[in-house]
Formats: C-alpha cells, structure tokens, sequence
C-alpha cells in the first residue's frame, strides 16, 4: 500500500517538474510583448517631426512684369533769360506754386526803356518825312528811287520799335508753364546774358508724372496701351500707385534688344516727387478666388513640384500644378484645395505619411 503511494507523489512532482518552466516562459513572453508594444508606441511617438504649416487661402494674384523706374516730370521747364541785364527783384521761391505768365523775376529794365523810346523817336520823325515826301510824290516831284528808300527806312525803323518793345517785355521773367519751383538759380544783384545755358529757374508740373521702362522685345506682343501697372514707393513705405501704359515705341533698340514704354502715374493728392524711385509691375492677367499658398511650402525636384499636407497628425504628399507667382505668393492650379494645412517648414526631410506635430500655423 505505501509503495503506490510513493509511486503517485513521484509522478506528480516529476510533472510539476516538467510544467513549471513552461507557465513561466508564457509569463516572460507576455511581458516582452507588452514591453514592446510600449517601446514602439514610445518611438512613434518620439518620432513625430515638429513642423510648421499655413493654410491654403482663396485670393487674388496677378501676373507681372516687375522692373524698376525713375518718376519724371510730364512737364517742366528750365527758364532762361531772353534778355541781358542785372537782377533786380526775384518773386518766387523752391517749393512755390506758379501760375503760367506769372511774374519770377525782373531784371533792371533802364536799358530796354531807353532804347524803345529813341526806337519810338526815329519811326515818329521817319513818319513825318514819309508824310511830307508823300504829297509831292504824287506830283511826280520826288524820283521813285527816292521814295522807296524812305519808304524801306520806315519799316526798319518799325521793326526797331518792335525788337525794343520785345527787349523790354523780356526782361520781365514769366512762368512758361503753371507747377512747382524745382530750383532758383538766380539771385539779385548778378548779371545774366541773353540764352544762357545757366538756368534761372526750374519748373515742374507734378499733377501728372511718368516713369520710362524698358522692356524685352519678348514682352512685346503682351503690351497695349493703356494696359495697368502698379508702382510700390520705398520712400513711401512702400505705398503702391496705380499707373498705365501711355505710349509705347513703334522700334525695338538693337543694341539691347529693348523697348521704350511710358507710364502714366496720377497724381491728383501730390504724394509723389519727380526723381522717386519705383518698382513697377505690369500687370498681364489676374486670377481671382485662386488657392494660394507661400512660395516656401512648395518643393522642386526634377521640373515636379509637390506639397506636404497634414491630415489627422500625417503628412501626406501631393504633387501640385503651379499658376502665377506673385512676390512670395504662388497659385496652386490642382493638388491643394482651400482650407488644408499645408507644411511650410520642416518639410524637406519628410516623407509621405511621415507622422507630424504641429507646432506653429
């Protein structure tokens, strides 16, 4: 009896014997599963790549043609005296608005007076010599020969007469033109000759300016009168001004392979100067209600363009067919539509459904 027994007790301690490395191997391969579930839900997370994205827009862009031109006056004037003589009086000062035919200088006119009135003198005698040979001309009692002689002296003496009223009208310096005073040269007291090269005065009218731009012969078949432009003004923190097309020019400069094209700028709050500086685009063609997004959100590479967009914390690649470019502004023709999220930085070392975290918009 104590013999089976024993036999019984063997057997089951043999058994557990057996049994027990194997219930503690599941143990240790359940949890090295769940340790490495942890570490890899653990480096997923790590590996999220912070980026920044900014959000596709519907807008207006435009097509242009960006150069750079010096505003000009439409219309001045540099002033010159006509006559000799020495300044008296100056009327006008820089900055002044003139008139056309108002008064800016006078020179000393003592000269011209006398001289108009011994012109004035000798056409009053030649006309009382000219009236006595008359009478006696028409008797025959003076040769012809004679009479045209005098007759020639009396329309000298005329036009004298004419010459000294002129003299004297000129050296009354006048405006040519109605705008602004440029420049005053002149100053009391100094001598100026007649036609001068120095100027007395500069005038320039600034209700109208215009700005010279020279373009490819390649743009030609895209430029028409009165076509829009616009102008941004450093000067004026970058204010943009309207302005169009006035004149374009009939030949192309062989040398430089260009075209001359006058803008017309308004002028009308006289916020503009004569000789500010402009950068000029001409517009081709606008797109409205466009998707837009920042020129640095688009990646090249082999002539394709694609963007990253996020969905649901991924990155998704999406190549993308691209419009009109517009300062940093570019046109997304197909591949993004409005309201996506579209990565801006840290996108050149994702890849397509790379996991992303948004740290900026």
């Amino acid at each position: 009896m104590d013999k089976p027994l024993s036999q019984i007790t063997k057997a089951i301690l043999f058994t557990s014997f057996i049994t027990a490395p194997l219930i503690l191997s599941g143990c240790n391969n359940a949890d090295a599963t769940l340790a490495a579930e942890s570490a890899k839900a653990e480096q997923e997370k790590v590996l999220a790549i912070p980026v920044e994205v900014h959000t596709a827009e519907l807008g207006k862009i435009a097509s242009n043609y960006t150069t750079t031109a010096i505003l000009e006056a439409k219309e001045e004037a540099f002033v010159v005296a006509r006559a000799s003589g020495i300044i008296e009086n100056i009327y006008v000062e820089e900055g002044d608005y003139v008139e056309k035919g108002q008064v800016l200088a006078q020179l000393d006119p003592n000269r011209y007076e006398l001289s108009l009135r011994k012109a004035r003198a000798d056409l009053k005698g030649i006309e009382q010599e000219l009236a006595k040979i008359d009478k006696v001309y028409s008797k025959k009692l003076v040769s012809d020969d004679t009479y045209d002689k005098l007759a020639a002296q009396y329309e000298s003496i005329k036009a004298t007469v004419k010459l000294a009223e002129l003299d004297l009208k000129e050296a009354t310096i006048v405006a040519p033109i109605s705008g602004f005073i440029a420049e005053r040269n002149a100053k009391v007291g100094n001598l100026t000759e007649s036609f001068q090269r120095e100027r007395m005065f500069h005038i320039v009218q600034q209700k109208i300016l215009q700005g010279i731009v020279y373009l490819p012969e390649s743009e030609l078949p895209r430029i028409r009168r009165d076509q829009q432009a616009s102008l941004t003004i450093p000067a004026l923190e970058d204010a943009a001004i309207p302005a169009y097309i006035e004149r374009i020019s009939p030949v192309v400069d062989a040398k430089t392979g260009t075209f001359k094209v006058t803008l017309r700028v308004p002028n009308d709050n006289a916020q503009l100067m004569a000789g500010m500086f402009s950068e000029v685009a001409i517009n081709y063609d606008t797109h409205e209600n466009a998707t837009l997004l920042p020129r640095q959100a688009i990646i090249s590479i082999d002539n394709k363009n694609s963007v990253f967009v996020v969905e649901d914390g991924v990155a998704k690649k999406r190549d993308v067919t691209l419009g009109y470019e517009e300062g940093n502004t570019i046109e997304i023709l197909s591949g993004v539509k409005s309201a996506e999220q579209v990565v801006t930085v840290g996108h050149q070392n994702l890849k397509d459904s790379a996991p992303v975290e948004v740290v900026s918009s």
